[in-house]
Order: C-alpha cells, then sequence, then structure tokens
C-alpha cells in the first residue's frame, strides 16, 4: 500500500506520529477512524496525490503512532490533543495552512483542528458524522442501538477492555461488519493492518480512551465552542446505508448549525464509504479540494 509514499514519524512533543506522505501540489491531511489506521486511504491516496501533496497519519493510540499515558481525564485521548499533533505533524513537513479529510473519529479531530487552528485549515471534509455534542444531546433508542460501542467503550477501565479481549480479531470483524455491511468490501491487506493493530491491547485501550474523552472532556471543549461557526468552507460526506444517512437529521442542515459554508454529498454505502466506493469518493472529494 501507498506504493512510491514516504514514510515519516514525526515527535510533535507530546506523541510520535506515524504517516505516509507524497504527490504533488496544495497540501492535505487524511484522517482515519475507529477501527482503523492510515491505511484506509489506501485506494484514494495514490489518485489524490496526482495533483495534491498529500499525508496520511494515524492519529495518537491508533496504527504505528504514540500511545502516552491518557490521565485521569483522559485529556490525552481528547480531539483537542490528537488535532495539536496533526498541526504539528503538517508544520514538521513545511505546511502552515492545509485542507484536512476525516473520517469518523478523524472526521471529529478535524471538527476541533478546525475550531482551534483555524488558521492552519483551509477548508475541511468530514466524512460520515454528526457533531459529537449533537450527537450526545440528541441519543434515542435508535441511535443507542447503532452507536451501543460509544456507550460500551466509555464505561471504566477496564470493563470494556477485558470484554474485548476475549476474542478482539473476531469483535474487530463484526465493527467492520456491521457498520460496512461485510468484511469483504475492505482490502484483504487493508483488514491484515486493522487485525495487526487491534491485536495489541495496548492499542484497543487507547481506542477506549479516545470513546472514554469524547463522552468527557471533548463534550467540555464543545460546550465552551457553542455559538462558534466556522468559516472554512465545510464538506459533509455519508453514507446513505449508514446510520447518519439513515438517522432523522439531515446532515447538512447540522453542519450549517457550526458552519457557514457548508456543502453535503451522500453515497450509496455505509460507514465505510472510502474503501466501499472508492471512486465515488475520491471524485467527490477531490471536486471539494479544487473547487
Amino acid at each position: 500500500m501507498f506504493e512510491g509514499f514516504e514514510r515519516v514519524r514525526v515527535d510533535t512533543g507530546e506523541a510520535t506520529i506515524n504517516a505516509v506522505h507524497g504527490g504533488t501540489g496544495p497540501p492535505v491531511l487524511l484522517l482515519h477512524g475507529f477501527p482503523q489506521t492510515s491505511a484506509m486511504w489506501h485506494r484514494v491516496a495514490p489518485a489524490l496525490a496526482r495533483r495534491h501533496t498529500v499525508v496520511a497519519a494515524d492519529l495518537r493510540g491508533y496504527g504505528d503512532s504514540a500511545r502516552p499515558p491518557a490521565g485521569a481525564d483522559h485529556a490525552a485521548y481528547s480531539f483537542r490533543a490528537m488535532a495539536a499533533d496533526q498541526v504539528a505533524l503538517m508544520r514538521s513537513l513545511g505546511h502552515e495552512r492545509f485542507a484536512v479529510v476525516g473520517h469518523d473519529r478523524g472526521a471529529r479531530v478535524t471538527h476541533r483542528m478546525a475550531l482551534d487552528s483555524p488558521d492552519a485549515v483551509t477548508r475541511l471534509a468530514v466524512l460520515d458524522i454528526l457533531p459529537t455534542l449533537h450527537v450526545y444531546t440528541h441519543v434515542d433508542r435508535q441511535l443507542a442501538t447503532a452507536y451501543y460501542h460509544w456507550f460500551l467503550y466509555i464505561q471504566p477501565f477496564d470493563v470494556p477492555e477485558r470484554l474485548i479481549a476475549g476474542d478482539p480479531i473476531g469483535y474487530l470483524h463484526t465493527i467492520l461488519g456491521r457498520f460496512g455491511g461485510r468484511v469483504d468490501a475492505f482490502a484483504p491487506e487493508a483488514v491484515a493492518e486493522y487485525e495487526r493493530v487491534f491485536a495489541d491491547p495496548d492499542a484497543r485501550h487507547a481506542m477506549m480512551e479516545d470513546y472514554r474523552a469524547g463522552a468527557s472532556i471533548d463534550l467540555e471543549h464543545d460546550r465552551a465552542d457553542a455559538g462558534r461557526r466556522l468559516e472554512a468552507p465545510l464538506l459533509a460526506m455519508w453514507g446513505t446505508r449508514g446510520v447518519v444517512g439513515r438517522g432523522p437529521d439531515n446532515p447538512v442542515a447540522v453542519w450549517r448549525e457550526h458552519a457557514t459554508d457548508v456543502s453535503g454529498v451522500g453515497l450509496d454505502a455505509g460507514h465505510y464509504l472510502v474503501e466501499e466506493r472508492p471512486d465515488e469518493a475520491l471524485a467527490a472529494i477531490e471536486r471539494f479540494l479544487d473547487a
């Protein structure tokens, strides 16, 4: 995967971030979600690199990035901390201003990055999410059933860790199949990468801390920024067969409460739309980046 790209490890001061980069042109940062790594972009990054400088990074705690201690308040895995990592990574590669495309947890990091570093983020695409605070304040039975893992993972250490440890790879396949339709929608080499990382108990613990932060300190940050609207152009993308696409809220309408320049597109996919529909996802991303 990522033939022709260079792999780097950058010490941001608080974590060491693993990434690949390649291509020429305006810079764009690609951020993955749970339970994946930067490998999720392997089907679109090479084509995107024909006209852009592409950086695909592992979030802290995921992939081959560092897994620092979470702290009592889980702040080390807040979206703010993860966003700061990625801004430092891009600056180390010479990119002071750049576009960001994030999926799932990476999209939540992208949202926080645009709030905390508006001078760095030129435009942002958020894939298959609604804002974190909106999700937690609009929970009903249907959403709680679909997003059951949000409420499992935030339980105190080490309840979810021990439960998942019983069959981590089987559980990983369940997660990928539940939200993506079927595991064979993913490239075997990507699944092998996700399996390699998810087999590590420290990696699974870091992922749980990401969700614990999302239900605590991240909500504090979001409430402090209530009423702020992003000025950078924002693209909301979603899978029409996923939780966001089938939910009661119009994603574009929700994001227009948080940003002034919002466009949106739904793809015939589940949650993992970049891997399920790589050509369509690539086309939509390129249209947005080149606008």
